[in-house]
């Protein structure tokens, strides 16, 4: 097993989860099976109890695992599917080596980060990489070199260099930041060089820099990154301003990142094969059309809080040569003023997840607005509960229907706690999680979206559509075209007569890829088309 560890200097934010997967996609072009791992050096277990604002989207996979949402970056870059144990936490490390002293495995030894916890760290890292059965493992750790919280996770990583034979099967790849100061646009390498002495320090060499700058690096100021980190020149990437994340991988690769990886870890490699990703990268900065979707939420300040979203219509535009733009619309403002101007200009519109009450009345306006107005709508998660209470409150004319998740006393709960959930007393990691079968109905939308009667999509939720009144619905035009194995549960909503009103309990954004979007985005994003032109 090869190990490549992407660190970051100066600044959070500087792109390493793109640095990985892009590195990662670079490596399967040659034919190098490769699987990827995210160290957050954060004390929660996970990243399920977080807060969108704080960390952004929680990714959910299909083993259940609420992970970092790096790990949604690996997944559509390498087009692979990781498990929970790829994403590493200091909870989870302090959590497992605690329970071993309780259980007296230490017996006799006083334990210490070193060499307790940072042998967990390796152990962890080393188990998940070999079960996968890859060729070569990234391993990119979060937080910036120099951060407390780092530290025990730096020292692992550079025991694994020592110990598996110095620069053979491991390198390190830095990912830095090159600011340009000045009203004649100099380019400084100094937050670089402060950055690779603090990673020296603490006994790790980079063997690669890559220098996130709004332009590429001047020959100049490569020649003196090489000189005064100690890196061969061909070894410092520039890594400037892309017009799409999936440009990323064909800017590293044309300064032969790719061919000096396979040579310093001599790894067996094919010829290049990009021409699929390019192609698709190509599509995505040139496309023949555009249109406009209201993304309408509560965490709409932070981008990175729907991210999957976002990447799941860059999937789907590219898909329909169109250019999707994403207007963000705070729940609360509808709610205060109802549809604003910007919304209503839209061509379709987004109802994603979330938790809690707050924005909830702006939302179900929303989705009121675009049933009576024929407007291309999608809801996902707590979109499919919204779409549900409104269509029970104007049509049914259940005035006070709603989810007891916001209302426990109302006398219509068309959207009711999942029966599994009722004695549930701790938050993390305890919804309705992960991926489960969904029987969908032949003749559906969603069955001509998906082509299939049965799919595997990804879950993360306490409440559920009341089946109670799922009869009424259905008889008035809110069908449920998508339920559970078992029949119980209801996945799938579709309005009647409408050009395009459909809403998920689960989330297909999870799954979409490249060349293989979302069926539900795709969808929504040919009716706003539809729309706008025809």
């Amino acid at each position: 097993m090869k190990y490549i560890f992407v660190t970051g200097g100066v600044i959070s934010g500087l792109g390493k989860g793109i640095t990985s997967s892009s590195i990662g996609r670079l490596l399967k072009s040659r034919g190098i099976k490769v699987t990827a791992i995210k160290i957050d050096p954060y004390l929660n277990i996970d990243a399920g109890t977080m807060n969108p604002f704080e960390h952004g989207e929680v990714f959910v996979l299909d083993d259940g695992g609420e992970v970092d949402l790096d790990l949604g970056n690996y997944e559509r870059f390498l087009d692979i599917s990781v498990t929970s144990n790829h994403n590493i936490t200091t909870g989870k490390v302090y959590r497992a080596v605690i329970e071993k002293e309780r259980q007296g495995e230490y017996l006799g030894k006083t334990v210490q980060i070193i060499p307790h916890i940072t042998n967990e760290i390796k152990s962890h890292i080393i188990n998940v990489a070999e079960a996968t059965g890859a060729d070569v493992c990234i391993v990119e750790l979060g937080g910036t070199v120099g951060d407390i919280e780092s530290m025990p996770f730096l020292e692992a990583v550079r025991e694994m260099n020592m110990e598996m034979g110095k620069g053979k099967n491991c390198i390190f790849v830095h990912t830095t930041l090159v600011p340009i100061m000045g009203t004649v646009g100099e380019q400084k390498t100094k937050p670089t060089q402060h950055s690779v002495k603090e990673l020296r320090a603490i006994g790790i060499q980079p063997d690669i820099i890559v220098a996130r700058a709004k332009e590429p690096l001047e020959e100049s100021i490569k020649k003196k990154i090489s000189l005064f980190c100690d890196v061969p020149i061909e070894a410092v990437v520039s890594c400037p301003d892309a017009r799409s994340i999936y440009e990323v991988p064909m800017i590293l690769n044309d300064q032969g990142i790719t061919d000096y990886i396979i040579s310093r870890l001599s790894l067996e490699a094919k010829r290049p094969d990009l021409v699929e990703w390019s192609d698709f990268a190509h599509r995505i900065v040139n496309p023949t059309k555009s249109v406009k979707i209201a993304l309408v939420g509560k965490y709409t300040h932070l981008a990175d809080s729907y991210i999957s979203h976002l990447e799941a219509f860059h999937h789907a535009g590219a898909e329909a040569g169109t250019k999707v733009e994403i207007v963000f619309v705070d729940s609360e403002v509808v709610q205060q003023f109802g549809p604003t101007e910007e919304l209503m200009k839209c061509d379709a519109i987004l109802i994603p997840g979330g938790f809690g009450t707050r924005g909830i009345e702006g939302k179900i306006m929303t989705a009121r607005y675009a049933r009576e107005n024929k407007v291309p709508f999608l809801g996902v998660c707590l979109g499919f509960q919204i779409a549900t209470i409104e269509f029970a409150r104007d049509v049914l004319c259940m005035t006070d229907a709603n989810s007891t998740e916001f209302e426990p006393q109302t006398s219509h709960p068309v959207v009711d706690l999942l029966p599994e959930q009722k004695n549930v007393t701790k938050k993390g990691a305890t919804m309705r999680l992960g991926a489960q079968p969904v029987v969908v109905t032949e003749g559906s939308k969603a069955y001509r979206l998906y082509g299939s009667a049965l799919i595997m999509e990804r879950h993360r939720h306490r409440f559920e559509v009341n089946p109670r009144y799922i009869e009424e619905f259905e008889k008035n035009g809110w069908l449920f075209t998508g339920r559970s194995a078992d029949g119980v549960k209801m996945e799938i909503g579709e309005l009647e007569g409408h050009p395009y009103y459909v809403a998920a309990q689960f989330h297909p954004e999870f799954k979409s890829r490249p060349n293989k979007p979302s069926p539900l985005h795709l969808g929504l994003v040919k009716a706003a088309i539809r729309k706008k032109f025809e």
